[in-house]
C-alpha cells in the first residue's frame, strides 16, 4: 500500500488529491513530541497534503480500548500510518498482523501501516539510531577503531533498538542496568546468537561501570538510553559521579529535550565529542515517512525543521 500511496500522491500533488494523508503518534504523554513538526515539514517538502496528530493513549489496561480503536482506524484506511512511542512499543506487538524482521528481533514496534489487508509492525528506531550515530561521528570527525566497545546505559525499550543496531555493526556491548535480569533478557532476545558471548551485563552503578572501564580499556562509545536528564528533570545524570568518563569515547545521549543534557555537558567539559537524540528522532521519522508514502524522505528539511526550534 505504501508504494501505491506514494505514486498516487506524488502524481496528483497537494491540491488535487481528495484524501490527505492522516498520520499520527500514539503514546503517553505525547504533548512534548516534535514528531508533528518533522512530518509536517516533510509533507510540505514533497508536496503532499496531510496532517500529523498526537494521540495520547494511557498505559494499558486503561488505554486498551483507545489503542485498539486507533489500530482499527488504520485497518479501515481512515488513518494512513502511526508512530508508536512509550509506553506502547511492546503493547503494539499484539495488535499487528505481521512484524518486519527488525521489529520481530527487537520485539518492539514504533511504526504501523497497512499493506494489503494486513497491519504491519515496523521498528525504524534501530536503523534510525545507526544512521544518526554515523552522522554524528562524521560531523565530529570521530573514527571508531576496529576494536569497538560500548557501554549502554539502561535496558528499557529504547535500549533494545540500540543493542540491535550496535550488535549488528560489530560492537562489543556492555549493557548497564539497575535490574540485571532485564539486561540479561534483553541480550538473549535481541542480539545474534553467534555474538552473544562477547557481550556483558553490568550494574548501572559506579562500582560496576568503573570495573568495566578498567577491564575494557578500549571503550569508544557511551550511549544513554535512560530518561535521566530529560526535561523537566534536567539536573539528573545517568553517569556515576565517582567515575571519570573514558578519555577516547564518543557520548551519545538519546535525550533531546533539553538540547544539551547534564551528561552532554559533563562530556564537553572532559573534551569529548557528544550528540543528542535529536538525530535519532529525525532519522527514525524519515524511515517511517518512507514506509507510509513510498517516497524518499526530505532528510535535510526534517533536520532543519527541528534545529530551527532551538534557535
Amino acid at each position: 500500500m505504501t508504494e501505491s500511496l506514494g505514486k498516487i500522491y506524488s502524481a496528483r500533488g497537494r491540491s488535487s488529491h481528495p484524501r490527505p494523508l492522516v498520520l499520527g503518534l500514539i503514546g503517553f504523554p505525547v504533548s512534548h513530541s516534535l514528531s508533528p513538526v518533522l512530518h509536517h515539514a516533510a509533507l510540505d517538502a514533497v508536496g503532499l497534503a496531510g496532517e500529523y496528530h498526537r494521540y495520547p493513549v494511557p498505559p494499558l489496561p486503561q488505554g486498551q480500548a483507545l489503542l485498539v480503536d486507533l489500530v482499527n482506524r488504520v485497518r479501515a484506511g481512515e488513518l494512513h500510518g502511526l508512530n508508536i512511542t512509550i509506553p506502547h512499543k511492546q503493547s503494539m506487538l499484539a495488535q499487528v498482523d505481521r512484524l518486519t524482521e527488525t521489529a520481530a528481533a527487537i520485539q518492539a514496534v514504533n511504526t504501523i501501516y497497512l499493506e494489503g489487508n494486513q497491519i504491519i509492525g515496523e521498528n525504524t528506531d534501530a536503523p534510525g539510531f545507526a544512521a544518526a550515530l554515523q552522522r554524528a561521528f562524521n560531523q565530529a570527525g570521530f573514527f571508531a577503531p576496529d576494536r569497538r566497545s560500548v557501554i549502554i546505559l539502561g535496558a528499557g525499550g529504547s535500549a533494545r533498538a540500540v543493542v540491535y543496531a550496535l550488535d549488528r555493526s560489530g560492537w562489543q556491548i556492555n549493557l548497564a542496568a539497575r535490574r540485571p535480569q532485564q539486561a540479561i533478557d534483553l541480550l538473549n532476545q535481541v542480539v545474534q546468537p553467534h555474538s552473544r558471548e562477547k557481550h556483558t551485563t553490568i550494574g548501572l552503578n559506579s562500582k560496576d561501570i568503573g570495573s568495566c572501564l578498567e577491564s575494557r580499556s578500549q571503550v569508544n562509545l557511551i550511549v544513554n538510553t535512560t530518561p535521566l536528564g530529560m526535561s523537566p528533570d534536567i539536573g539528573s545524570n545517568p553517569w556515576p559521579n565517582e567515575v571519570p568518563l573514558p578519555g577516547n569515547a564518543f557520548i551519545f545521549d538519546l535525550v533531546y529535550n533539553p538540547r544539551e543534557t547534564s551528561l552532554m555537558m559533563l562530556a564537553r567539559q572532559s573534551g569529548l565529542p557528544v550528540a543528542s537524540g535529536l538525530g535519532m528522532l529525525v532519522e527514525q521519522a524519515a524511515r517511517s515517512f518512507e514506509r507510509w508514502t513510498g517516497l524518499q524522505a526530505p532528510l535535510e528539511v526534517m533536520y532543519r525543521a527541528v534545529e530551527d526550534l532551538g534557535n
